[in-house]
């Protein structure tokens, strides 16, 4: 059980959470995660969109999840509307840990479908974690719209949170390869494979598609 943090703690914390040092920063995070208080809300929100290791971030997130929903949520929603890109995917990330399905009126189209490329993978990881029961088509609908963009990671991202969906992707990944453009069409048939076949690899099955695509040409009008 925790014990509520001293206020000279809570200060020592927040100045950490400020530091130069990356390793102070980590262990502020992790003191603000291991005795929660509502003062280290606001903070550990706002480092989330400018902090630049990794490690960090990952503890921020973690001290996130330790504090009450009613305290984190109305932040973490606030953020998916910054200018900054690394806000706007960190505030995802964080939601689709905290699993609260409260926010999943806030993942929108907008988001799922961002410029960058990692508040869009971060969108598609909380929506497939947020989606309510019987929503999953309509989360397949539009999640299928980004198919054949990005390098080889931005479309496993994509494929793994489609294949999270599980059957309800079939209808729209049958459309999808069949697709006037040949990257969606491969990754359309990649992400079919990986439906049925969890062990295969990516790049291997991304490669047979495109091969595939590649003898069987473009798809005729209107057949």
């Amino acid at each position: 059980m925790t014990t509520a943090p001293r206020d000279a703690d809570v200060q020592r914390a927040l100045r950490g959470l400020e530091d130069n040092r990356s390793s102070v920063r980590l262990r502020a995070a992790m003191a603000a995660g291991s005795t929660p208080d509502p003062a280290f809300v606001g903070k550990l929100v706002e480092r989330c969109a400018v902090e630049p290791e990794f490690f960090v971030r990952d503890m921020l997130t973690w001290a996130l999840t330790r504090h009450p929903v009613s305290l984190t949520l109305p932040e973490l929603l606030r953020d998916l509307r910054a200018d900054r890109p690394q806000a706007r995917s960190q505030a995802l990330h964080t939601l689709s840990k905290i699993r609260d399905r409260q926010a999943w009126p806030a993942i929108t189209p907008a988001l799922l479908s961002d410029a960058d490329d990692e508040v869009a993978r971060s969108a598609w990881r909380a929506a497939v974690v947020l989606v309510p029961e019987g929503e999953e088509a309509d989360l397949a609908d539009v999640l299928v719209t980004q198919l054949g963009r990005g390098d080889r990671k931005v479309q496993l991202s994509l494929s793994q949170a489609l294949v999270a969906l599980g059957e309800v992707i079939v209808p729209v990944l049958s459309v999808a390869a069949a697709a006037g453009d040949p990257g969606v069409r491969a990754h359309a048939l990649a992400t079919r494979r990986l439906l049925h076949d969890p062990d295969a690899g990516f790049e291997s099955v991304i490669e047979e598609a495109k091969r595939i695509v590649a003898l069987t040409g473009a798809p005729r009008e209107g057949g």
